[in-house]
């Protein structure tokens, strides 16, 4: 797979078609252009594959996590691999990139409002649930915050 697929940066708008579909699909609010997507250090990810098509997208924006005070965190956000790449381990090459470069600034600690459908994605990928669940206002689909502390091996 390391042949076909790249991590690469991207500006925030470049990520919002793979949003759009992927994210926005299923909701009624169409919303793709994040207001933290121009924040002073956010870093958009992607990974093309080997067409240099744009496959999946992620947003790592500077932002501590209130249940962990004064520890150096990122917030993923805007996190989404097409359909049908889902499973295919896309989605792990760019969350296992973003973690790298996350610790790699400094950060101790990436945490995200993932979707409940989304959560045993992320649990293989070593973050825990951190909150009750809820549901979050623009998708209207339920959520739990997650949490992944960068200095702990994942499984």
């Amino acid at each position: 797979m390391a042949d076909a697929y790249r991590v690469v940066e991207l500006t925030a708008d470049e990520t919002h078609p793979v949003r759009l579909a992927v994210l926005r699909a299923d909701t009624v609010r169409k919303v793709v252009d994040f207001a933290e997507d121009h924040w002073p250090g956010a870093l958009h990810l992607g990974v093309r594959n080997a067409t240099d098509e744009l496959v999946a997208v992620s947003s790592w924006i500077p932002r501590e996590r209130a249940t962990h005070p004064g520890v150096p965190a990122v917030q993923l956000r805007g996190m989404a691999t097409m359909q049908s790449l889902q499973g295919q381990g896309v989605g792990a090459q760019l969350v296992e990139a973003g973690c790298a470069r996350a610790a790699a600034g400094g950060a101790h600690l990436v945490w995200a409002n993932a979707r409940d459908a989304a959560l045993g994605f992320y649990l293989r990928h070593g973050f825990e649930i951190d909150s009750d669940g809820f549901i979050e206002a623009v998708t209207e689909l339920p959520h739990h915050v997650i949490v992944r502390m960068l200095d702990r091996p994942t499984s």
